[in-house]
């Protein structure tokens, strides 16, 4: 009996099982995976709201943050292709190579636009797999969570019931979401729109509005001026009721457009964290649309 006492004590005394370290390249994914696993694990996100997730430094606190993840969630896409692999190789962590477990891709799971009939360097950042940034559609977290869900519990069975409750409540509440901003965008439908990158295709097709111009004459290359004029007068006249941008892109382009052309210039949060009122993944979507709105 003594001994049996002993044994119970000491497994007692043994620490709780770890959280899951998890990694994340942009901060929408490390938001949506803390709604659903909670507690359950530590995550961080290698960017911020204000960078270009295209154009990141593999530094090396970037490194050593990655050598110890147990979860690494990337756009795919070829979004991070500039700056990712160089951080999983450099880690020498073989749980989120690509292949392993450990590495997930948010876009495998959701219908990608934009999606080339050829590639040509001449056409500028052009990505094959499509648009990568699918995080501006509010439907796909669904897709995305749903499969991060069953990876996590994938690598932490322990706590499969946690994450998949974790889920389903985030699924619920995020179902409500979504018909409280379609009743709130309905007056929005068939707009036509300027935007400055290729950032917003996937917000264009759920709120049905129409891109009448892209102020980049290729994407990633810089608008000249002689290039912004003959956007201006390509569009005079479908009258564009907003020149968007996110708030990780450069202004001098939509503002000299604004300032041409009288369309409003709207800077929209594009993520968690983009502004004041961006702090969580469902006030991302309600300051877009409070933004859009505001434009009469």
């Amino acid at each position: 009996m003594r001994n049996f006492m002993m044994v119970v004590a000491a497994l007692l005394a043994l620490p709780a099982q770890a959280a899951l370290n998890v990694l994340a390249t942009v901060p929408e994914w490390a938001a949506l995976a803390q709604e659903i696993a909670g507690d359950k694990i530590k995550v961080t996100a290698a960017t911020t709201a204000l960078q270009d997730p295209h154009r990141i430094e593999a530094r090396p606190s970037l490194i050593a943050r990655a050598r110890n993840a147990d979860l690494l969630i990337a756009t795919g896409a070829e979004l991070e292709s500039g700056w990712l692999p160089v951080v999983q190789r450099e880690s020498g962590n073989a749980r989120i190579q690509t292949g392993q477990p450990g590495y997930f891709e948010a876009a495998v799971q959701v219908r990608m636009l934009e999606i080339p009939a050829k590639l040509d360097r001449a056409d500028g950042d052009v990505h094959a797999s499509g648009n990568p940034h699918i995080n501006t559609d509010p439907r796909v977290y669904l897709q995305v969570g749903a499969a991060l869900a069953a990876r996590l519990a994938q690598l932490d069975p322990a706590h499969a019931a946690a994450y998949q409750a974790g889920y389903t409540a985030f699924a619920a509440r995020w179902r409500a979401n979504l018909a409280r901003w379609d009743r709130q965008a309905a007056t929005l439908r068939g707009q036509p729109v300027v935007v400055q990158h290729k950032s917003f295709s996937y917000l264009l097709d759920w709120l049905g509005l129409k891109e009448v111009a892209t102020l980049e004459p290729r994407p990633g290359v810089e608008a000249s001026a002689a290039h912004l004029s003959r956007v201006l007068q390509q569009v005079r006249s479908q009258k564009p009721r907003w020149v968007l941008r996110a708030v990780w892109e450069g202004s001098r382009a939509s503002d000299w457009f604004a300032a041409n052309s009288g369309t409003p210039a709207v800077v929209l949060p594009f993520t968690v964290g983009g502004n004041d009122a961006a702090t969580d993944l469902a006030s991302v979507f309600d300051d877009t649309l409070t933004r859009l709105l505001a434009v009469k």
